[in-house]
């Protein structure tokens, strides 16, 4: 299993696998050939149907236009066997001959594959890439989840994470401070600073839940707004983790140490998802979207708060378990309805799966592991209109 570097990368939003991905594959391309006079890129499946609500296009023309002129065609019904998310470059010289072509692959979290290749074999950090084999680990030597991330990433990890946490901060601030109408043309007015000052009305248990909601909020509009996120585990469910790390923070005092070794739970919890099933909304729907990242959060309080390996686990599992089969079906393509209030709605499952977690002794029926292996069955047997495509669902009722 790779490093949790791979699942948390600071970028510019509305989305990993349409801007982030997109964008980088142009870069590898765009540099092969500068000596092209022009380029074709065709989108196809689900970066098609959704490629201009996410800024797809914007993403692969601001990249390749540096060289020269760029036509994008879009082709939503056709999908290519690798993945939902496939999109074809061509480079021609100016008497119109083809200098070379590609076909790639965006799979989820920025991540990027060619045509005829395998998903690449990631750089292997961790011996075990299961949470019940961890569980094991931690029963025999005594330790918790975060001591294995320490244990088996280079000391690098923590400064990664000290800027990542840095980056989330941010994002939660500036959304705070932001108001106005998100881009794209369906009027969704930011609602973050409504819903911040709103909270302080209210007494200390709807306050608290209050500001969750408006922490979400605030990440997820600076996300829809092509803002500065990071992806935990994607952009499209970025506002979920920051905003239970964020308001437990301030309002706990949880120092900044103590937020980074949640940060490594989370992302070890979000890493055995990313190699164990995956965190693409094209390929799973939203479940491994912003279910993974109600777990991720989920095992991130539960730690703060003193919770066993057992009890961590545990409501981690209750996060992903009840986001099964959930849909991802983003109005016009756009990341704003539903997934800005879903990020909101999540960061408070993750607060009451710790609290459920935290009444019992950690013993359950069904194991997160488990989970992972169904929430991967459930997201292939999904129809792909409610796959990232906005053909069906909330997408369809325009």
């Amino acid at each position: 299993m790779e490093s949790i570097k791979q699942l948390y990368k600071i970028g510019h939003g509305p989305s990993s696998s349409h801007t982030m991905g997109p964008l980088k594959a142009a870069q590898e391309f765009g540099a092969r050939y500068p000596e092209a006079a022009s380029f074709n890129v065709t989108l196809f499946g689900a970066l098609a149907g959704t490629g201009k609500g996410h800024m797809t296009d914007v993403a692969i023309l601001g990249e390749l236009q540096k060289t020269a002129p760029t036509t994008i065609l879009w082709e939503p019904s056709v999908f290519l066997p690798f993945h939902p998310n496939g999109m074809t470059f061509v480079a021609l010289g100016a008497d119109g001959s083809e200098l070379g072509r590609d076909t790639v692959y965006s799979i989820g979290g920025g991540d990027i594959v060619h045509e005829g290749e395998e998903r690449p074999d990631a750089k292997t950090v961790y011996p075990l890439s299961r949470i019940s084999d961890i569980l094991d680990w931690a029963d025999k030597s005594g330790k918790s989840f975060w001591e294995y991330v320490d244990e088996y990433e280079d000391s690098d990890v923590w400064d990664y994470l000290r800027e990542v946490w840095q980056v989330m901060k941010e994002a939660v601030e500036r959304g705070i401070d932001a108001e106005g109408v998100l881009p794209g043309g369906l009027g969704v007015r930011r609602k973050a600073v409504s819903y911040y000052l709103h909270a302080s009305g209210h007494n200390d248990s709807l306050r608290s839940r209050g500001l969750v909601y408006a922490y979400a909020l605030a990440v997820s509009e600076e996300n829809a707004s092509g803002g500065k996120i990071v992806t935990a585990p994607t952009c499209g469910s970025c506002g979920v983790l920051p905003a239970v790390l964020y308001h437990l923070s301030t309002s706990k005092g949880f120092s900044d140490k103590r937020i980074l070794r949640a940060l490594a739970t989370a992302g070890l919890f979000g890493s055995v998802v990313k190699c164990n099933a995956s965190v693409s909304g094209a390929e799973v729907g939203c479940q491994g979207e912003v279910g993974v990242a109600c777990a991720m959060a989920a095992a991130a309080a539960s730690q703060l708060f003193g919770g066993t390996p057992a009890q961590i686990e545990y409501s981690a599992e209750m996060g992903l378990e009840h986001h099964l089969g959930l849909t991802c079906d983003p109005v016009c393509g756009l990341v704003q309805i539903p997934c800005i209030e879903r990020n909101a709605y999540a960061a408070a499952r993750a607060l009451d799966s710790n609290l459920y977690a935290s009444f019992s002794d950690g013993r359950h029926s069904v194991s997160f592991d488990r989970i992972v292996e169904v929430m991967k069955q459930t997201g292939h047997d999904l129809p792909s209109i409610y796959k990232e495509t906005a053909q069906g669902g909330l997408a369809a009722i325009k």
